[in-house]
């Protein structure tokens, strides 16, 4: 018979390993209210950014780079996550350039942009978003055993990042790609764009 105490340690693994899936749910909400507030869930502001009219989801999207790529480093250095980097290859990058490319073209929305348009109830979204998510990861469950030891398996690079590329600590590549996209962000703005 199991001790109160070992129930309660068991309890509180449970609720432990729930505490991630929070802070997932949290941060989830709070993107997709950033995304909503920026405007980048608006089909005209997403196909003004591809026609090169109106850099609002480029701008959205560097700042995102900078503050998640110098929040993933830091919890990294203060010992809160470990890093698990998933293997890499050319083969990989062109299949899922392909997928993303064609929903884009096809629809005016990548996956976050379309996760926060059906969140506004757009109709486009809705209907043509999720039907063509659903759809695309069927046919690429499908398709994937196939997949798997052929094209996507082509230019393997292996499970590196760029400080492991390099050789170097993470923040001598953190510190200097934040400063360039922060200048560059800095130049749309006086540039108007």
């Amino acid at each position: 018979m199991k001790s109160k105490k070992q129930a309660s340690k068991k309890t509180q693994n449970a609720e432990a390993d729930k505490r991630p899936l929070l802070f997932g749910l949290g941060f989830g909400i709070v993107f997709g209210f950033l995304l909503h507030k920026g405007g980048a869930t608006k089909y005209d502001i997403i196909v003004a950014q591809l026609l090169l009219t109106d850099f609002t989801v480029l701008k959205i999207m560097l700042s995102a780079i900078v503050t998640g790529m110098i929040g993933v480093y830091f919890m990294k250095s203060m010992g809160w996550i470990e890093l698990s980097l998933k293997s890499g290859s050319v083969g990989k990058n062109v299949i899922g350039a392909l997928i993303f490319g064609a929903g884009f073209a096809i629809l005016g929305y990548c996956p976050g942009t379309i996760a926060g348009a059906i969140g506004n109830g757009y109709l486009d979204a809705i209907v043509g978003g999720l039907a063509g998510i659903i759809l695309g990861t069927w046919i690429f469950a499908v398709m994937y055993p196939k997949l798997k030891d052929g094209i996507l398996k082509k230019g393997d690079f292996g499970d590196i990042s760029i400080p492991g590329l390099l050789k170097v600590n993470d923040w001598a590549v953190v510190v200097p790609a934040s400063v360039g996209i922060v200048l560059v962000l800095f130049w749309f703005e006086k540039a108007g764009f």
